[in-house]
């Protein structure tokens, strides 16, 4: 019996018929490769404004939408949170300081 291999699969033989193909950095234990580990987002000065979407209560930020360093787009996109979000409080930022709020329609 004759059996081509791609270079790019290392091949295990078991036994004298049996022909395991492994994809490389795989663990020849069977188990799941482990995912590396990311390093913290570092906040980019270069992308100043900010769109935050804040939590039903308005005591903390629950996401934050658009980054950006251009101000056109940073309303454009705090423009479009409060549509999407009509309920939410929603601020622009400009690096430590609030351009823009949100605060959804009074009942």
């Amino acid at each position: 019996m004759r059996v081509s291999v791609n270079r790019n699969f290392p091949a295990t033989s078991i036994g004298d018929r049996i022909l395991h193909l492994v994809p490389p950095g795989d663990r020849e234990d069977g188990l799941p490769r482990s995912t590396p580990s990311r390093p913290a987002p570092v906040e980019r000065e270069d992308l100043p404004y900010k769109v935050e979407i804040w939590n039903e209560t308005g005591a903390s930020v629950e996401q934050v939408v658009a980054v950006t360093a251009n101000a056109s787009i940073g309303y454009a996109a705090y423009y479009a949170a409060t549509r999407e979000y009509p309920d939410r409080h929603i601020t622009l930022r400009h690096k430590n300081s609030v351009v823009a709020r949100w605060s959804g329609p009074k009942h």
